[in-house]
């Protein structure tokens, strides 16, 4: 494990920049004390909060740029003016040339995706990165990908995506076959668009040694925790995330309504708090913000870019222990066997 993790932190990322991200910074750093951070941004925006967290400011050096990438930016206009010097790009290259562990981000996922790609390249046979985020289900969680890296994949794109899904769930969930499934609009082979049949034939006649492909699944199965990987592209992906999110607040704030109604209901609740405690915890879709982008030569989370401080505290965290426990090494090596043995079977077959 690292003795140290050095975090960089694109401070003016998100929809409200430093007035949420070093609060979460803050946050973070409280349960990992081993964290130092590198804080890319405007220093007259990010000192004024930082002189509120001495114990933030203790750990944080400040490396100063004017150049912010906009939420609304086309990853084409990101690069032509960001590239070199704004805070997304100067956190991406301080890992490019080892200054940094991992980079952070909750700025605009397209410039990030295409930051990330042009500054880290790509693992040898992936064309693409992914996000990849941890789903909690009703058996615990599972890893769903891509939720929003890039828009539409063909068939040889969601067999990587299953390869890289399935080598991140044997490290993080400690299990050697872990089960894989495709996200369709039904469970019958005869469903879906083209290249998803195609993948699921793809992946069903690979059999591979280490994972164990399931089919198609739908959307309520993903909470279900049907299988350990769910494999979909990221259109799809990112609106099941974002109707996740948002279901999860639904349901609170039916919840807190239904609570306050009537003096019984409010008794009810005062009896049942322990049990109400415990469901918030478990639905508090901050709890599970942070995703990261597999297939790169470095370590890059996405945050969510409306995280409040306690979601971006989450990413980082998820970012801290990438790092801790060498989690993207182990995840490059377990994707290299995958690929070799991919490779060799499909020799094989060739021979005869």
């Amino acid at each position: 494990m690292a003795d140290r993790v050095r975090i960089a932190l694109d401070a003016m990322g998100g929809d409200h920049g430093a007035a949420v991200v070093l609060p979460g910074a803050d946050i973070a750093l409280s349960r990992h004390p081993q964290i130092e951070y590198l804080l890319f941004g405007d220093r007259a925006l990010i000192d004024p909060v930082l002189n509120g967290l001495p114990n933030l400011k203790a750990r944080a050096k400040v490396v100063h740029t004017d150049v912010a990438i906009r939420m609304d930016d086309k990853p084409s206009q990101a690069l032509r003016y960001g590239r070199w010097k704004s805070s997304m790009w100067l956190a991406l290259d301080a890992v490019k040339k080892g200054e940094a562990d991992v980079a952070v981000s909750a700025g605009n996922t397209g410039a990030l995706m295409a930051m990330s790609r042009f500054n880290l390249k790509m693992i040898e046979g992936i064309e693409r990165p992914a996000i990849a985020a941890l789903w909690p289900t009703l058996k615990g969680e599972s890893v769903v990908l891509d939720v929003g890296a890039s828009i539409g994949a063909d068939e040889h794109h969601l067999v990587n995506l299953a390869l890289m899904g399935s080598a991140m769930a044997r490290v993080l969930f400690d299990v050697e076959r872990p089960t894989v499934g495709l996200l369709n609009i039904g469970v019958e082979e005869v469903k879906g668009l083209e290249q998803v049949r195609e993948a699921g034939r793809i992946l069903r006649a690979g059999a591979s040694p280490h994972f164990e492909y399931l089919g198609f699944v739908e959307g309520d199965d993903i909470g279900k925790g049907a299988a350990d990987v769910v494999v979909t592209e990221g259109f799809a992906g990112n609106i099941a995330l974002k109707t996740a999110e948002g279901t999860a607040h639904q349901l609170a704030s039916y919840l807190r309504a239904a609570m306050n109604r009537t003096w019984t209901s409010r008794l009810g609740y005062l009896l049942s708090r322990p049990a109400f405690l415990m469901l918030r915890e478990k639905m508090d879709p901050r709890k599970s913000n942070g995703g990261v982008f597999l297939g790169l030569n470095g370590i890059v989370i996405k945050s969510h870019g409306g995280a409040d401080a306690e979601g971006t505290a989450a990413a980082i965290d998820m970012g801290y222990d990438m790092v801790r426990y060498a989690l993207l090494a182990k995840i490059s090596q377990s994707m290299a066997r995958d690929q070799a043995d991919a490779a060799a079977k499909l020799a094989g077959g060739a021979a005869s």
